[in-house]
């Protein structure tokens, strides 16, 4: 039999429970998961490259099948590399189907062969995203539940000082009216 490899690129930026959904339902369908990070040059990410990478290494090191990576470039270019058959993708909503669709059929338009697997999240990460997560933290709001532990206490660690900082800044504005 043939060994299916498949990968799951994104950001992660931070990891969230609706990443580690689909990492472990992902992990029991192909032989072989790769969690791919992509290294996106427009955007400006919270966690560094390494920081995220270590994070998913603990949180997927149980799955004996799944292992991470980073890359720039094409998704079908690093599949290519990876001999990878399927692209990994969680659709959320209607929006996230859009948006994956085009995706999907650009990727078929570049290499035919790789398939693109869709996914819906558990129901209680449907509305689930990086970015929600990474706002909900930053105003200073619980994302208990959202995110794996350890992926908490790092966003606290990065985001504490700057909430710390916020927050003397407004009180001595309050202190001045």
């Amino acid at each position: 039999m043939k060994k299916v490899t498949a990968i799951y690129p994104g950001s992660f930026d931070p990891p969230t429970n609706g990443h580690l959904d689909l990492i472990e339902r992902g992990s029991k369908i192909f032989d072989e998961l790769v969690v791919a990070i992509l290294r996106n040059p427009e955007k400006d990410p919270l966690f560094s490259l390494s920081e995220r990478r270590s994070m998913l290494e603990a949180l997927t090191s149980e799955f004996h099948n799944v292992r991470v990576d980073t890359f720039d470039g094409l998704t079908v270019d690093y599949a290519a590399r990876m001999k990878a058959s399927a692209v990994l993708r969680g659709i959320r909503a209607l929006s996230d189907y859009e948006y994956e669709l085009q995706m999907a059929l650009m990727n078929r338009k570049l290499q035919p062969k790789l398939e693109t697997v869709f996914m819906m999240p558990a129901e209680q990460y449907s509305y689930l995203s990086s970015r929600l997560v990474r706002e909900v933290a930053k105003l200073g709001g619980s994302i208990a539940g959202l995110v794996p532990e350890m992926v908490e206490q790092r966003l606290r660690e990065k985001l504490e000082p700057a909430l710390k900082l916020e927050s003397a800044r407004k009180s001595k504005t309050g202190k001045r009216a």
